[in-house]
């Protein structure tokens, strides 16, 4: 079984791509299953973009802490 290396859309990429989930739905004759099916995608992509942020908090926080340990 050949493994391929799929990297996580960053930041951006996934709200672009949230953008675009959510101007599918709001199309007038989007069927309903297919908004069933956009929904969840548009949930698992703000369950990704959450942790994204999370983790450049994280790592803002750790920074400016560095930053004001150095300053004292």
């Amino acid at each position: 079984m050949a493994q391929t290396n799929r990297k996580k859309p960053g930041i951006e990429e996934s709200f672009k791509e949230l953008d675009d989930v959510i101007a599918q739905m709001e199309e007038e004759d989007c069927p309903l299953e297919k908004s069933f099916a956009l929904y969840e995608k548009g949930i698992g992509l703000v369950k990704h973009l959450n942790e994204s942020i999370e983790r450049v908090e994280k790592k803002l926080k750790v920074i400016n802490d560095e930053a004001s340990d150095a300053e004292e």
